[in-house]
């Protein structure tokens, strides 16, 4: 009976071999829920998408979906194949990435943009004309300037400035960071340009990581580049890739490197490894970490500093995309958690554009660095929880989140969580398509949508 599948609920994916759509289950055996699709032409396909507690059942959150304010394509295909947004599409934008560069200082082994093309990048009306086509689809929204590896750009921090004149009050880089660590003052300019946040590609705490993911020993100018980004005030996430067997037996040492680096990094994203744009070789289910393994994961590693209810599902995009936890760092060391599940969340739907806008008001809040005219020494590092006003200070200046994201890829995309999705990318052409929808490549490495051009 252990290996009995019972339904939990019917969606739709695609082919792995010829993306075509077709219908999928959601399954569960035991405490692991599957995703199970068949293409009449190239068979049967089963996919891991849960491990274990917190139970998939519970991790569900009702929401009422809403149609994006505008939508410049019609249904025609269906999804995934119209994205613009279209009318079908059930979530308003948080956060959009531009890619401004294809262009990349590595060649990293695993890579969902497939960085290092010799394509021209696009020039600075190019990327104006993005800027504005997001004013005119309902921004602003945050902005993640992203590649390839955005550094390579000079003129970087003319395009963050742009942004900010035309309206854009959270700029965010996605960086590997290794030009942030060899040039200060590179930093500085994009500081003054009004760069928000410094989304860092952090695999690990040793270079054993960074050989196998990155082909490269990087750990020493990822410390180099937090400490020049703390020097200027910048706030920094750190962003493991999580690859089964590589780094997720540190992923607790990862944790406490940036409870350590507190203020200056303000948070850590864990995002399981997903199977598109480059890497080695078709996945199998042990090659994958799901959600629920990664809280549990967090809990043991870190002898449980944290713990599993520290951690909710989001209430913008799709439960089973993300997950999240807030803390704030005290004196004495302890993680003390803050995170708030919504009262009404058991009890009646969200409205999915409210819980978008909600995401979109907090990173911009709590990724950036607390502003304060003597950087690190000047917070204040004692407080009488008594006082209303010096824990608010503290969570000012000592706040930290933990937090996830579980892309899709080709074998477990469900487009029931893709039409929920918030994080966008405006493609050359001029669309605004979902981030997994964007990134989607068939198993021999075809893109559905990255090889269109503008």
């Amino acid at each position: 009976m252990e290996n009995q599948e019972n339904i939990l609920g019917l969606t739709d994916s695609v082919c792995p071999i010829c993306l075509k759509r077709i219908p999928a289950q959601r399954i569960q055996i035991s405490d692991q829920v599957y995703l199970k699709k068949t293409c009449l032409e190239h068979g049967n396909f089963k996919t891991i998408i849960w491990r274990g507690e917190p139970s998939y059942q519970s991790w569900s959150v009702a929401k009422l979906p809403s149609r994006p304010p505008v939508c410049a394509t019609e249904v025609n295909q269906g999804c995934p194949f119209d994205c613009g947004l279209c009318p079908e599409h059930r979530q308003h934008t948080c956060c959009v990435l531009l890619e401004i560069t294809k262009g990349c200082n590595l060649s990293c082994p695993v890579c969902f943009a497939e960085a290092g093309a010799k394509d021209h990048d696009p020039d600075i009306k190019t990327i104006e004309n993005w800027y504005r086509l997001l004013l005119d689809s309902g921004g602003p929204y945050n902005i993640q300037l992203s590649g390839g590896e955005p550094t390579m750009r000079d003129d970087l921090p003319e395009i963050v400035a742009l942004g900010r004149k035309l309206g854009f009050s959270f700029i965010q880089l996605n960086t590997n960071g290794i030009r942030l660590a060899r040039d200060l003052d590179y930093v500085k300019r994009l500081k003054e340009a009004g760069l928000s946040c410094v989304f860092l590609q952090f695999d690990g705490t040793n270079d054993v990581i960074y050989e196998k993911l990155r082909d490269t020993k990087l750990f020493a100018e990822k410390q180099a580049a937090i400490a020049h980004c703390a020097k200027e005030q910048l706030g920094v996430v750190l962003v493991p890739t999580l690859v089964p067997e590589v780094n997720t037996q540190n992923i607790g040492m990862m944790i406490k490197y940036a409870i350590e680096n507190i203020p200056a990094v303000r948070g850590i994203h864990f995002q399981p490894i997903s199977y598109f744009g480059r890497y080695p070789k078709a996945p199998s289910d042990q090659e994958r970490i799901t959600i629920p393994e990664v809280i549990n994961e967090m809990v043991r590693q870190t002898r449980g500093r944290v713990n599993i209810t520290d951690f909710k599902p989001p209430m913008g995009e799709n439960a089973y995309c993300s997950f999240h936890g807030n803390f704030v760092l005290m004196k004495d060391g302890e993680l003390k958690s803050w995170t708030k599940a919504d009262a009404k969340g058991c009890c009646q739907p969200q409205v999915a554009a409210v819980g978008a806008k909600k995401a979109q008001t907090f990173v911009a809040k709590r990724w950036a660095a607390p502003q304060s005219e003597g950087g690190k020494d000047k917070v204040q590092s004692h407080i009488n929880l008594d006082s209303l006003d010096d824990f608010l200070d503290r969570v000012e200046n000592y706040s930290f989140c933990i937090s996830g994201m579980a892309f899709q890829d080709v074998w477990n995309l469900d487009l029931e969580r893709l039409r929920e999705c918030f994080i966008h990318v405006v493609s050359p052409d001029r669309r605004i398509i979902p981030f997994c929808a964007y990134n989607l490549t068939d198993k021999q490495g075809k893109p559905l949508y990255r090889e269109v051009k503008g």
